[in-house]
């Protein structure tokens, strides 16, 4: 397998380090981040027992005892730690506009979704209502904000919100990053559990044609982003049913049994025919 598997690694990585270049990231930067993945995971696939030592880290991971030992010290520094859930701002604010686009109250009689007053007094469906609908718990200044900022929203001069796009994508560039990282490590996760796992596998599928004239598919990308987008939404609207769906995973366990997370996507590229992957 290991022909196989650097074939794959060499495939994968390619645009990766291309963009990283592009950035000014260098081989030392990304070998110094390899290390400290490396450490994480091996712990993280560690636990359970005894607190592994680092001669068994160094024995999994290949990288040095006195290094692991280097690691492991930085990583327990709270002034290094990340934040416990860096993508909650940017989860919080999508969820929002998936529930405006998909739940019933929030959308007129033909599905669009409707322009509503910022406050509960004024009407059922309020900006106020969607927010506790969609269980953020957030000032909706802040929302609002961030939804602007993202071009998906417009306030209206009467007190009224309208949004803009059925789709939220981040305007700043760190939340960017953080969606980037979000739904690629999970279509990657999605799809070594496909290799690994001998039960029940993930749907991980992609469409692909080649030599397509470029006006023609100039002509054709509209339609194919209007029914992606129906697609999410329709999928949204079956999670939603019921509340199917929780969003406040903070509370304690449903009663139905432990809680778990999805993350379903489509994804489009193109490129020259001769610019095979």
């Amino acid at each position: 397998m290991r022909p196989a598997t650097e074939a794959m690694l060499y495939r994968l990585l390619r645009p990766l380090v291309a963009h990283l270049m592009r950035r000014g990231w260098g081989y030392i930067a990304m070998r110094d981040l390899l290390k400290r993945i490396y450490v994480d995971e091996a712990l993280h696939g560690l636990e359970g027992g005894e607190r592994p030592t680092d001669s068994q880290v160094s024995a999994i991971t290949g990288i040095n005892r006195r290094e692991v030992k280097r690691l492991r010290e930085a990583a327990s520094n709270p002034e290094s730690s990340e934040a416990r859930d860096p993508m909650a701002g940017v989860n919080a604010t999508a969820r929002v506009v998936g529930t405006w686009v998909s739940s019933a109250l929030f959308r007129t009689a033909d599905g669009a979704p409707r322009v509503l007053p910022l406050r509960a007094e004024q009407a059922p469906a309020s900006f106020e209502e969607l927010l506790r609908t969609a269980k953020v718990d957030v000032r909706a200044k802040t929302v609002l904000e961030e939804l602007e900022k993202a071009g998906v929203l417009e306030r209206l001069p009467d007190n009224r919100v309208r949004l803009l796009r059925a789709a939220f994508t981040p305007g700043d560039l760190r939340d960017k990053l953080l969606f980037l990282a979000a739904n690629v490590g999970d279509h990657l996760r999605s799809a070594f559990h496909n290799l690994e796992s001998g039960g029940p596998v993930f749907i991980e599928r992609a469409l692909f044609h080649n030599g397509i004239v470029a006006g023609r598919l100039d002509a054709a990308r509209p339609a194919l982003s209007d029914m992606a987008d129906r697609l999410l939404r329709q999928c949204n609207e079956v999670l939603l049913e019921g509340n199917l769906a929780r969003t406040d995973t903070s509370g304690p366990p449903a009663r139905e049994g432990r809680l778990r997370r999805l993350r379903l996507g489509v994804y489009y590229y193109e490129t020259d025919a001769d610019d095979r992957p």
